[in-house]
């Protein structure tokens, strides 16, 4: 029995469809691509969310924090996890921001590097990653709705895109 707010025909093929009937056919099927992966990113992004909601912080802030969880030191550059997480300064500014705000991590001074500021893992921020992760991987990325064949396919096809879009 369909959920009650499902729809009751995939929209997206709908769309592949109008698109080739308006003469549109060699774009179609990238259309349909980038519309469910675009789709596909909203639902996985909505289950994670929903598990990291009580422990009030979001995906980005989540992997700021597992960032500083896996360095050696507990703590790293501002700008390095900028690299590292592939988002704008402005975005990792943010995200420490509210992370120390809820004294999860501290910002300190580089002890050999006046311009650096360090972000640095505090013992709250370490308990609540490590928590957040023991649900996620329960709850999302233990069973992220694909079979281990498709999930194994999709990593592959998704890293060729991102490679070829000059990801790394």
């Amino acid at each position: 029995m369909p959920a009650p707010d499902q729809l009751p025909l995939d929209p997206i093929a709908e769309a592949r469809r109008q698109w080739a009937a308006h003469g549109w056919e060699a774009a179609a099927d990238g259309m349909a691509a980038v519309t469910s992966l675009m789709r596909a990113q909203q639902i996985a992004l909505a289950r994670v969310e929903s598990v990291l909601r009580p422990y009030g912080v979001t995906f980005a802030r989540y992997e700021v924090l597992m960032l500083l969880f896996f360095s050696r030191a507990g703590s790293l550059p501002m700008a390095k996890i900028g690299k590292r997480l592939q988002v704008h300064a402005t975005s990792v500014t943010n995200a420490v921001d509210r992370l120390e705000s809820a004294d999860l991590v501290r910002r300190t001074p580089h002890p050999t590097d006046r311009r650096t500021t360090l972000v640095e893992l505090l013992p709250r921020g370490r308990e609540l990653a490590a928590n957040a992760t023991k649900e996620l991987n329960d709850q999302v990325f233990a069973a992220p709705g694909l079979s281990p064949a498709h999930v194994t396919s999709l990593v592959e096809v998704l890293a060729q895109l991102r490679h070829e879009a000059g990801d790394f």
